[in-house]
């Protein structure tokens, strides 16, 4: 059977199928790194939401280098599965932005992107 990946699961859209700026993961980003393969999508999907809690526990003990660091690191691994709101509020981080509100905000980035990747993997 062919693939079926996720981006194109969906009911397509009136305008045909476009990146998605209003949900979490950018699916069609997502669909395009992986050829379109729905198991290597959830596989890839799986391994980032470990790795953005992984950074989240390091963001809330580290200096203000290791967090910089870190959110680099998390800013890479967002734009590479098409998690942009995420890497938004990374990229923030990294350029300095280190105060509670910024991780309050990645915190719930962070948390909004896990859920959404928990619910395509059920």
């Amino acid at each position: 059977m062919a693939s079926y990946n996720i981006a194109f699961a969906a009911p397509e859209a009136p305008k045909g199928y476009g990146p998605s700026a209003s949900k979490p993961i950018d699916l069609v980003h997502l669909a395009r790194q992986t050829m379109g393969d729905r198991m290597v999508e959830l596989e890839v999907l799986k391994i980032f939401a470990r790795q953005a809690r992984q950074c989240l526990a390091e963001l809330s003990v580290a200096d203000q280098d290791g967090k910089i660091a870190t959110a680099h690191r998390l800013k890479g691994a967002a734009q590479a599965v098409g998690a942009f709101p995420l890497s938004k509020f990374a990229e923030e981080m990294e350029s300095g932005a280190l105060d509670a509100a910024h991780m309050a905000k990645m915190t719930a980035a962070i948390a909004e992107t896990e859920n959404f990747i928990n619910r395509l993997c059920r």
